[in-house]
């Protein structure tokens, strides 16, 4: 159940059966992202693609001397561009991949274009989800739902993307789907029809216990999404932003022209993928290490190339040696941007205020550790306006609430009307009148929040206390016993035994602290393999800019 070897594979299928020869990869803008979190430019360029272009660009040029690889989503717009293309093709010849499933209609109509009998083949390659990491895949969604319901588009897209992961994965599951959320109850429906319908795609061998799909609505749990995060791709994700495992440094103060822009991708950078899940203090501690082993594998400025064999030696080791230094520079530069911004922004304390909100069960406490830090004037609107939400979601309906006060200190700092509407608009997302589980479960005895690993100077790490909603609720899936009141089965079968293979999707989105969860639940439960889904991958600006 590795859902990044699964695109990958994809890929190199689709560029295996063009043959030898120089091709071009002819691409949408979804699949573009696609293809580019799972494979570099250079690594498909070892494979004869030298050019990369978009299906609806105007401006390419004939070139009958390259074969046309096309990896499309199955829209009306993408089909017509294929029309024309056909009609009059640039290239010697196509070979057309789908991401979903085509209709036999659009088939007949591209035959009909294709009257220089350009095509060599059709086929659908389900890849239609960006594979995040092997066990994480987002739809890049956002805006799914009027309310509390489907923007009608909205679900036709996440039952493509959710039935492209079943078939990508050879799974046919029993599904499950989380009462309380009627969003939840339709989409679990709509993907069912798509297996009946489909019934020959889902025709894989049968598994001794059935796979599982799990179906989540975001609104369960609206905390999870407003926490920092203290590991590394979370941090990086929270505080730079992490699109198609790019990131934006051009904001950074003093930023060379060459790290504006840099990839973390955990299939291409071992220091990367070695440190995903560690936390900013351990992270500080690699930094330094790798800063170590660089220099003393820096050439030395003195270093003499008297010999031929000095020079091929250097030759030799310098593309190596040219890879490590950009590692390095490009680690170096996002870990004390990070540390800057926690410094910058209080997020210790800010942190240490969450997560007494979020686990703790003393009011008293949390609004004066809350009133104090809306005092300083270091706190950004952001973490101002996340701490009242975490507020609001936690004592709603304590009877000595102070969320009126607090909002009114909002207003005295300055923070903006839409900002301050956002709390409600939070409230009347993820408050208790909407919540089908317990979200908050108190903890009595006060839980040390701060642990400092000593690393590079600076770099402090919080462990947090909280766990998303989501660990309970596969720890008791996993047991067996989540309950089926609140988590039905469609339709009358269920599972005896204890499922092997789950799929998790949230409506509304993930997030890294999820996938954390779901990636230890993987190393602990011998036997147990779970991918988690979502309509985005979350983090506070994205989620907060939502309401």
């Amino acid at each position: 159940m590795n859902v990044t070897l699964a695109v990958k594979q994809y890929v190199s299928k689709m560029i295996e059966n063009s043959g030898p020869g120089m091709k071009v990869l002819l691409m949408d803008k979804e699949t573009t992202s696609i293809v580019s979190v799972v494979y570099t430019q250079s690594e498909i360029l070892q494979k004869e693609v030298y050019l990369f272009e978009r299906i609806d660009s105007q401006s390419r040029d004939n070139m009958k001397h390259l074969k046309a690889i096309c990896f499309l989503r199955p829209t009306k717009e993408n089909v017509e561009h294929l029309i024309q293309e056909l009609r009059r093709p640039k290239y010697s010849v196509y070979f057309i991949y789908f991401s979903n499933v085509i209709s036999k209609s659009e088939i007949k109509a591209l035959a009909e274009a294709d009257e220089q009998e350009v095509v060599a083949e059709v086929q659908e390659f389900y890849g239609d989800f960006i594979a995040v990491n092997p066990h994480l895949f987002s739809l890049n969604l956002q805006g799914v739902a009027r309310g509390r319901s489907w923007e009608p588009s909205m679900l036709a897209r996440c039952t493509q993307g959710l039935t492209s992961v079943l078939l990508a994965l050879k799974k046919c599951p029993m599904i499950r789907y989380q009462l309380s959320s009627d969003m939840s109850k339709r989409l679990a429906e709509s993907v069912k029809q798509i297996i009946t319908k489909e019934y020959e795609l889902f025709d894989f061998r049968k598994t001794e216990v059935p796979p599982l799909l799990l179906i989540l609505d975001r609104s369960d749990d609206a905390i999870t999404p407003l926490l920092n995060q203290w590991t590394y791709q979370a941090m990086v994700h929270e505080l730079l932003g992490l699109n198609n495992n790019r990131i934006d440094l051009s904001r950074v103060p003093g930023i060379s022209k060459d790290l504006k822009e840099v990839v973390l991708s955990a299939e291409n950078d071992e220091f990367y993928a070695n440190n995903l899940y560690l936390n900013f203090g351990e992270i500080g501690t690699n930094i330094k290490n790798l800063m170590e082993d660089f220099q003393k594998k820096k050439p030395k400025e003195q270093q003499k190339l008297e010999s031929i064999t000095d020079m091929k030696a250097f030759v030799d080791n310098y593309p190596q040696f040219k890879k490590m230094s950009g590692t390095v520079s490009k680690h170096v530069t996002v870990v004390g941007e990070l540390s800057r911004l926690v410094s910058e922004r209080q997020l210790m304390e800010v942190s240490e205020v969450e997560q007494e909100l979020s686990c703790q069960n003393d009011h008293s406490n949390a609004q004066q550790s809350l009133r104090r830090l809306l005092q300083s004037p270091r706190l950004s609107e952001l973490d101002a306006v996340r701490l009242v939400m975490l507020y609001a979601l936690r004592y709603e309906r304590h009877s000595s609430s102070v969320l009126p006060g607090l909002m009114e200190e909002l207003s005295r700092r300055g923070v903006s009307e839409r900002h301050r509407g956002m709390v409600k608009s939070m409230l009347e997302y993820g408050g208790k009148r909407v919540r089908g589980s317990d979200l908050v479960t108190p903890t009595d005895a006060v839980a040390k929040t701060k642990q400092f690993f000593k690393g590079l100077k600076g770099v402090e790490n919080v462990y947090t206390q909280h766990q998303p909603l989501i660990h309970d609720t596969l720890d008791q899936l996993i047991k067996g016993r989540l309950k089926d009141s609140q988590f039905p089965y469609l339709g009358a079968s269920s599972l005896r035994d204890r499922p092997q293979d789950i799929v998790v999707f949230l409506i509304g989105g993930a997030t890294y602290e999820e996938a954390l969860t779901v990636y230890n639940l993987n190393r602990s439960t011998p036997g147990v393999r779970i991918v988690l889904g979502g309509s985005s991958i979350h983090n506070t600006r994205r989620n907060v800019m939502c309401w």
